[in-house]
């Protein structure tokens, strides 16, 4: 059976990290990171979206901003084809 990831890949999907600062909620001057990281599909992001609406909806902590990096794993320019030979042994 195939991986999960690789499927998520073949399926147009790609790493997302996401960068969040948030404020601390006993100490909402100060500010922590957070980073999330999953395969989703670029530009909607619906994964990190879910993840987005869970974190107001249920964490104290206020969000104040959110990088996003998307790599799209699987594509043709990543593939070279090389004439040689390895021998081994």
């Amino acid at each position: 059976m195939a991986d999960r990831d690789f499927l998520s890949m073949i399926g147009g999907f790609g790493l997302t990290t996401a960068e969040i600062l948030y404020h601390l909620p006993d100490h909402p001057h100060l500010l922590q990171t957070y980073l999330w990281q999953d395969y989703d599909r670029h530009p909607t992001y619906p994964r990190l979206t879910g993840f987005l609406d869970f974190w107001t909806r249920n964490l104290d902590g206020m969000l104040n901003s959110v990088r996003v990096a998307h790599r799209g794993l699987v594509a043709p320019r990543e593939f070279k084809f090389v004439d040689g030979q390895i021998v081994v042994h």
